[in-house]
C-alpha cells in the first residue's frame, strides 16, 4: 500500500511535470489539479472557475458556485513544492481566511465596478455579486488548498456569520488529498451514521447483501445538505430540475401530499461499500460509501423543497433498496447493471454508462501495447499511459520493488500520462465544440461520451490502434497550445482554456473547408508539433485571444460568453490569410485507405482475443450457460448448431475451440450476461 510520503511524492511529480507539458505556473497547475479531485468526489460542482484576484489585504484563486445547496466556495492555495511534506501554521491559515473573507465581503459591496472588465476576476465578483443580490446564497465556503498539512484542530475551525449568510472554513491539505486516493483505490470512503430501520434479504450471492429500509424527507435534506453531489458519483444522470412532468409531479406530492410521497414515488436504489447493525434493535446505524444510483432526482426534489420553497417534508418518506458491494473493484459494474436495470423515471442514454464502456479497456490495452519511437538520442522507448480512473498510475506501482518502480517510471514517465477528462477537452476541440470544452471538464466528458459511445454502436471497430495514436497527438496539440498561449508576449492572463479550446477549433475548421485531413501520425512520431504548425497556431491563437476577449455588447461576462455556440460561430468568421503546408496533410483516398487497413488489423487483433477468452473461461461457467439456455429453450431462441457446440464446451468435449465455435460461444456468453446471469 502507497503511504503519505509516497503519494506526496508522485502527486508533487505529477504536478510538475503538468505544468511544464502545460506551460503553466507550478501554483496555477497545483490548484487546477487538486480542484479536479474535489470534483471528482463531489466537494465542488461543475462550476467552478480559476481566477486570480490579489490585493493588500485580499487573495482568491477561484471560486465555486453550487445553485442546488445555494453554497458559494472561494478557493485560495498555499502550494510549498517542496520535497517533504511542510506544516501550514496556524497564522498562515488565519492570514488566508481573512482575505478570503475579506473578498467575499467587498464582492456583495459591489467590488466589481473597480476591476478591468476582461478579467476572469471581474466574472468572478460579477456573479457572487449577484448571487448575492438575489439571495441564492446561504452559505459561503472559504477554502484553502495546500500540498502541506495542517494539525487536525485546526481543519475544522467553528463556522461564522455574515449577515445572514454562514461562513464555513476548511482545509484541504495533503492527508485529505491522501484520503480521496485511498477512497478510490481502497474501502476507505466516507461514512453516514444513522438510525434505520432495515429488512435483510436474503439473497444467494457472493457478490452483494441486500437490505430494504425507508428515509424520512428531514434525513434525506440533512445527509444531502452534508454530502451533496458526493451521493451521485456513480449516478448516471444528474438532477434535472422542476422542468419534466415528472419532477413537476415530485413537488406537488411534496407540497400539497407529502403523506402519499411512499405510496406515489418508486423510491431510492443505493449502494455501499459495507454498513453496520445494531444487533438488538435490527438498524443500520452507519453507511460507508453511500452512492444514490437510481432516485437522484427524488432525493434533490425533497432538497430543494424544503430549501427553496419551504415546505414542510416532515411526512415524507421515500422507500430504499440498498445493496452492499463486497467486492469494490466490481462495484462500477455493478452499479451500471443496476442503474440499467432499474426503473426509470426519466430515459436513459446508453453513453450515460460509459464508465464501463468497452472503450476504456481497448484505450488501456493501446496503451500498454503501444511503443513510442525514441526520439531526442534517447535509446530507451515509453509508452503513453492512459488513466481510466484517478490514482491508477500510482496504484499500478504499489507493490513494485524499487527497481521494478524505476523501470515503470522510465517506461512510463509522467508528462505522458493523460486521463479521460483532457482526453474528452483534446477531442472536443478538435471535433470544433471549444463552447463545450469552455462549458467545464464534467459536461466536455459528457458529450464525448456521448460521440465515442454513437461511434462504437455505428461501428464496433471505430476505436483502432490509429484512433489511439491520433487521439494522442491531439493531446500532444491541446498541451502544446496551452504552452504557446501561456508564454505569448500578447497574453495578458485570462481566458487560456478558452482561447485553447477555440484555436484548436478553428484549425480544425479551416482545415475541414478543404476537404482533407490533417495527417496526426507526423505529430505521433516526432512527439511533437511540426514548426510550421506552430507557426500557424501561433498566428490563430492571438486572433482568438482578441476575438474572445471583446465580446459583443450584451455579453460583458467573458466566460458566459465562450460557453454560447454564437461565440463560436462569430470565430468562425475570422478571415486569416492561412497556408498550411501539404506535408501536413493526407488526402480522402489516403484517410480511407487507412481506415481499411486499421480496422482489417483490428479484426484479426479481436478473433485471437476471443479465442483466448474462450479458452481461459472456465468449464463451470459454460456450464451455468449451457443450463441457463437449456432452461429457457423456447425464449432463447438458440440455433440447433448454438446449443451443440454451447453443449459440447460445456461438457469439455471441445478442448480449443477454432475461431468460428469461438466467436459463436463468446456471443452466447455476452448475450447470457447481459441478460442478467451472473457470470
Amino acid at each position: 500500500m502507497t503511504n503519505l510520503h509516497e503519494f506526496h511524492e508522485d502527486f508533487l511529480q505529477s504536478i510538475l511535470s503538468d505544468a511544464e507539458s502545460r506551460g503553466l505556473m507550478k501554483p496555477q497547475a497545483f490548484f487546477e489539479n487538486v480542484c479536479e479531485e474535489l470534483l471528482s468526489i463531489g466537494d465542488l460542482t461543475k462550476n467552478y472557475t480559476v481566477a486570480e484576484y490579489t490585493k493588500r489585504g485580499i487573495e482568491v484563486h477561484g471560486y465555486d458556485f453550487d445553485e442546488e445547496r445555494k453554497i458559494v466556495s472561494l478557493l485560495v492555495h498555499q502550494f510549498f513544492q517542496e520535497e517533504e511534506i511542510q506544516t501550514l501554521t496556524k497564522n498562515t491559515i488565519n492570514v488566508k481566511f481573512n482575505r478570503l473573507k475579506a473578498f467575499f465581503s467587498k464582492c456583495t459591496q459591489s467590488i466589481y465596478q473597480h476591476m478591468e472588465e476582461t478579467s476572469e476576476a471581474y466574472s468572478m465578483a460579477y456573479n457572487i455579486h449577484q448571487y448575492h443580490r438575489s439571495n441564492q446564497i446561504d452559505k459561503a465556503r472559504l477554502i484553502i488548498l495546500t500540498d502541506g498539512r495542517a494539525t487536525r484542530n485546526l481543519i475544522e475551525l467553528p463556522s461564522e456569520r455574515i449577515g445572514d449568510i454562514e461562513i464555513e472554513f476548511r482545509v484541504v491539505d495533503i492527508e485529505y488529498l491522501y484520503k480521496i486516493y485511498l477512497s478510490e483505490s481502497t474501502n476507505t470512503g466516507f461514512e453516514i451514521d444513522v438510525d434505520l430501520p432495515c429488512l435483510k434479504i436474503n439473497a444467494k450471492s457472493d457478490g452483494y447483501e441486500s437490505y430494504l429500509s425507508f428515509l424520512s424527507g428531514p434525513i434525506i435534506a440533512e445527509i444531502y445538505d452534508k454530502f451533496g453531489q458526493k451521493l451521485f458519483e456513480q449516478n448516471v444522470r444528474t438532477f434535472l430540475q422542476f422542468r419534466g412532468n415528472v419532477n413537476k409531479g415530485l413537488r406537488n406530492t411534496i407540497e400539497y401530499v407529502p403523506e402519499m410521497f411512499f405510496a406515489y414515488n418508486n423510491g431510492i436504489t443505493a449502494t455501499a461499500s459495507s454498513v453496520d447493525l445494531d444487533k438488538e434493535t435490527k438498524h443500520i446505524t452507519k453507511i460507508r460509501d453511500f452512492q444514490i444510483v437510481n432516485g437522484g432526482q427524488t432525493t434533490s426534489a425533497i432538497y430543494a423543497a424544503q430549501k427553496k420553497t419551504k415546505a414542510d417534508i416532515s411526512a415524507v418518506a421515500v422507500q430504499m433498496k440498498l445493496s452492499v458491494v463486497k467486492h469494490r473493484e466490481k462495484q462500477d459494474e455493478f452499479v451500471s447493471k443496476v442503474a440499467e436495470y432499474a426503473n426509470t423515471q426519466n430515459k436513459i442514454n446508453k453513453s450515460d454508462f460509459f464508465s464501463n464502456s468497452p472503450f476504456h479497456k481497448e484505450m488501456k490495452n493501446y496503451s500498454k501495447r503501444i511503443w513510442v519511437a525514441a526520439i531526442g538520442g534517447s535509446q530507451r522507448r515509453t509508452h503513453w499511459f492512459y488513466e481510466r480512473v484517478r490514482g491508477e498510475y500510482l496504484n499500478e506501482q504499489a507493490y513494485l520493488t524499487k527497481a521494478e518502480r524505476k523501470k515503470f517510471q522510465l517506461e512510463n514517465p509522467k508528462q505522458q500520462l493523460f486521463d479521460k477528462t483532457f482526453l474528452s477537452k483534446s477531442e472536443n476541440a478538435w471535433m470544433q465544440k471549444p463552447d463545450v470544452v469552455s462549458k467545464g471538464a464534467q459536461y466536455s466528458f459528457s458529450k464525448f461520451a456521448k460521440n465515442i459511445t454513437d461511434k462504437i454502436e455505428e461501428d464496433n471497430l471505430a476505436i483502432t490502434e490509429s484512433f489511439f495514436k491520433d487521439a494522442v497527438a491531439r493531446v500532444i496539440l491541446f498541451r502544446s497550445v496551452e504552452k504557446m498561449v501561456s508564454r505569448a508576449t500578447w497574453y495578458n492572463g485570462g481566458f487560456r482554456a478558452q482561447t485553447v479550446a477555440y484555436t484548436i477549433a478553428y484549425l480544425s475548421f479551416i482545415i475541414d473547408k478543404t476537404g482533407i485531413y490533417l495527417n496526426f501520425d507526423i505529430i505521433w512520431k516526432n512527439q511533437c508539433l511540426p514548426h510550421s504548425l506552430v507557426k500557424i497556431l501561433e498566428c490563430v491563437s492571438k486572433a482568438i485571444y482578441y476575438q474572445i476577449t471583446t465580446p459583443p455588447e450584451g455579453f460583458a461576462n467573458i466566460s458566459q460568453w465562450a460557453k454560447q455556440n454564437l461565440c463560436w460561430q462569430s470565430i468562425q468568421k475570422i478571415d486569416l490569410d492561412i497556408s498550411i503546408d501539404q506535408e501536413l496533410l493526407i488526402n480522402k483516398e489516403q484517410q480511407k485507405y487507412n481506415k481499411r487497413k486499421d480496422k482489417k488489423n483490428k479484426k484479426i487483433d479481436n478473433s485471437i482475443e476471443i479465442q483466448a477468452f474462450v479458452v481461459t473461461t472456465d468449464e463451470k461457467t459454460w456450464k451455468r450457460i449451457f443450463e441457463y439456455y437449456q432452461k429457457h429453450k423456447e425464449t432463447s431462441r438458440l440455433s440447433p448448431m448454438q446449443m451443440d457446440i454451447l453443449r459440447k464446451k460445456a461438457t469439455g468435449n471441445i478442448a480449443i475451440p477454432s475461431e468460428k465455435q469461438s466467436k459463436i460461444l463468446y456471443k452466447l456468453y455476452k448475450q447470457a450476461e447481459s441478460e442478467g446471469i451472473n457470470l
